[in-house]
């Protein structure tokens, strides 16, 4: 989710009409149809025809159950956060934080093991959230700030402060909402193995016996030479943009107008969205390549070197430099882009399950799952350029703390001093 309201302020959602059998399964046919287009095509790029079409409906058969696309696509993520709420809501029969959370990953790779073999439908992915106008948008916010207060319930009994709380939280559901990207390299039989490691490292963490948590920062690169004209500019400009309304949101119009230059200064400085788009994967790769790159040169155990890294990126997801493209960002791209650009962010990805292996041989890193460990630690560091929307208060120089701290010595480790 791009942004949050107030989670202690904002009412929960109110319940939906009763309707007959008969509404209701045609109404969630449609609903099932959209969540799959969105999914490929976001919601600039899906069409009420394309939902009919997958249905076998004409387009006005839909509008008696939706009368706007965008009325559709707020009803596709209420169902997701509804899905994900009954999940909270049965793990929360465990005794305690940690039996809560295993039982939380169990039946959410339990559900996704479902979607994977066909007996569930898929749900939709929550990246497109603020491409819907204002109305819709807040009624999906307040059912996600509903659900975000239930699962900090996992840490009420820990002594932490809100900010922790918060933090941890919305570390937890980022692991969750990113456990689509990897888990389908597993068969779906195997889900729950992968979530019962999930479960281990994220209570566990993943320090050895003797490892704690003192990253050593590396020093932030000098910003480049930026104007609101520059190419820098127009890379972080569309990277804010793709981040918060997706690929198809993020138009050539809204890039100028946060800039605020005109659309033939952006075609002077771009030959097109599609290339300024790549070259955005492009920086953000390249500078998550550098810290890891850093961090190696700096030398030390493979704890040291994972938690050097993994911090510098949370600092500069909040600094001048940030932030960092999302991996949400995949789900819309043309589909060339998408492969090569996920087939990139796997590779960085195993660069932290080097660390993580190199720590296991020396003793700094417990024994561990180093490709899941790696998937989190990933998920993490992509995530934390929304830390302010959930932290309040949150800092370039705190972030790692309240944030990546957690994943590594365990969510339910005290607070950081």
């Amino acid at each position: 989710m791009p942004r949050s309201l107030d989670p202690e302020t904002v009412p929960a959602p109110e319940a939906a009409p009763r309707q007959t059998r008969r509404y209701a399964q045609k109404r969630d046919a449609i609903l099932h149809a959209a969540a799959a287009l969105i999914n490929e095509a976001g919601v600039k790029g899906t069409t009420l025809a394309d939902v009919a079409r997958s249905v076998g409906l004409m387009t006005n058969s839909v509008t008696y159950y939706y009368r706007r696309k965008e009325d559709l696509a707020a009803a596709c993520f209420l169902h997701t956060i509804g899905v994900l709420d009954g999940l909270v809501a049965q793990a929360e029969a465990a005794p305690g934080g940690p039996a809560r959370l295993a039982r939380l990953l169990d039946l959410a790779v339990a559900h996704r093991a479902a979607m994977a073999v066909g007996e569930e439908p898929d749900i939709a992915v929550l990246n497109d959230v603020r491409a819907l106008p204002a109305l819709q948008a807040e009624s999906v916010f307040s059912a996600y700030n509903a659900l975000f207060r239930r699962l900090r319930g996992l840490f009420d009994d820990d002594g932490l402060d809100r900010a922790d709380r918060n933090a941890r939280t919305h570390l937890l559901l980022s692991v969750l909402h990113s456990t689509r990207l990897w888990i389908h390299r597993y068969e779906p039989r195997d889900y729950a193995r992968a979530g019962a490691r999930m479960a281990d490292l994220l209570t566990r963490g993943l320090a050895g016996p003797a490892s704690e948590w003192r990253p050593a920062l590396l020093p932030e690169p000098e910003p480049p030479e930026e104007s609101e004209v520059s190419p820098e500019a127009f890379l972080r400009a569309a990277t804010i943009l793709i981040n918060q309304q997706g690929y198809r949101g993020a138009s050539v119009e809204k890039i100028s107008g946060l800039l605020k230059v005109t659309k033939g200064s952006f075609y002077h400085h771009n030959d097109n969205k599609d290339d300024l788009v790549a070259n955005c994967f492009s920086r953000s790769f390249a500078q998550i390549r550098a810290v890891q790159d850093a961090a190696d040169a700096k030398g030390g155990s493979g704890w040291d070197r994972i938690c050097t890294a993994s911090a510098t990126l949370v600092r500069s997801q909040l600094g001048p430099g940030g932030p960092l493209l999302r991996v949400t960002a995949f789900s819309a791209l043309p589909e060339a882009l998408r492969t090569e650009t996920r087939r990139t962010m796997n590779r960085l990805t195993e660069r932290f399950g080097f660390c993580l292996v190199d720590g296991m041989a020396d003793g700094s890193v417990r024994p561990l799952d180093a490709g899941i460990a790696a998937q989190l630690v990933s998920s993490m560091v992509n995530a934390a350029a929304e830390l302010p929307a959930w932290v309040p208060g949150v800092t370039p120089e705190n972030a790692a703390d309240l944030y990546a701290r957690p994943l590594f010595l365990g969510l339910f480790a005290p607070a950081a001093r």
